[in-house]
């Protein structure tokens, strides 16, 4: 998927574990595992508002784009 999710970087920065994060976003460990490891399909507004609030981060913090490698087809 070309969207890459970074919020390890974040987490390290702020060193925070995930079940910290996960406390106090609101979410289960599980899910954010699942956003984490780029797995997600869909992330809710609401959520990354959540996660750049207690991360003090902007969404391009967390969020990137990489273009898919032309070899790939």
């Amino acid at each position: 998927m070309p969207i890459v999710v970074d919020i390890d970087v974040m987490l390290a920065k702020r060193k925070m574990s995930v079940g910290d994060l996960a406390d106090r976003v609101g979410i289960t460990p599980a899910n954010l595992a699942v956003l984490k490891n780029g797995r997600a399909k869909a992330v809710r507004f609401t959520t990354l508002a959540a996660l750049c609030d207690v991360l003090e981060c902007q969404p391009g913090d967390l969020l990137r784009w990489e273009a898919k490698d032309s070899a790939d087809g």
